[in-house]
Parts: structure tokens; sequence; C-alpha cells
């Protein structure tokens, strides 16, 4: 069996991108901090489905949790310095759905 010559950094870079609604939020999140029901209204994501995948790439290291301790809480969801090294990536993906994609 021939072994895959795909780099095991890059198989998991498009692991990460590749799951359901990660690059919304990703997308979302450029353009900055944004509370958990800014990010679910404007997606149309579930709550469960977005708790699950924000949970996801706080432990990857793209997204910040900030908790403000204020009364009742406020928190907001931000990428991190490697959340924001996506946004060249993002972009190149938005200019070519523009050119390529029917809406």
């Amino acid at each position: 069996m021939e072994k895959s010559l795909i780099c095991p950094r890059f198989e998991k870079a498009i692991g990460i991108l590749s799951q359901r609604w990660t690059g919304l939020i990703i997308y979302q999140l450029l353009n900055g901090p944004q509370r958990f029901c800014s990010i679910e209204s404007s997606i149309g994501i579930s709550g469960k489905v977005l708790s699950d995948r924000l949970k996801d790439l706080e432990n990857e290291g793209v997204v910040k949790r900030n908790v403000f301790p204020e009364t009742p809480v406020r928190i907001e969801y931000s990428l991190t310095e490697k959340g924001l090294a996506m946004e060249p990536l993002m972009k190149e993906i938005e200019k070519w759905s523009q050119t390529w994609l029917e809406a």
C-alpha cells in the first residue's frame, strides 16, 4: 500500500475547515468580536451546533472566548492571531465564489 503524499498539517487544516459551519463562523468573526446570539442569528445555525463548533475552534486556538465580569455576564468570541491569519484565505474563497458560483 502506497503511503499518502499529502502533508499531515495540510490534512489537519482541511479537516478543521471542512467541519460544517466552521468556515462561516470564522468568516463572520473577521468582522470583529461578537456575542453568541449575534453569530447564531447572522449564520442561521442552531445554538447547540454553534456551541460545539466554537468549543472546537477554541481548542484549536483559532477562537478566543472572552468573559466580561458584568451582571449579567457578557461573553464575546473573537479570532486569535492564528484565526486572523486565515483572513487572506477566506477573502480568496469569497473572491473565487463571486467569480465562479451562481447565487
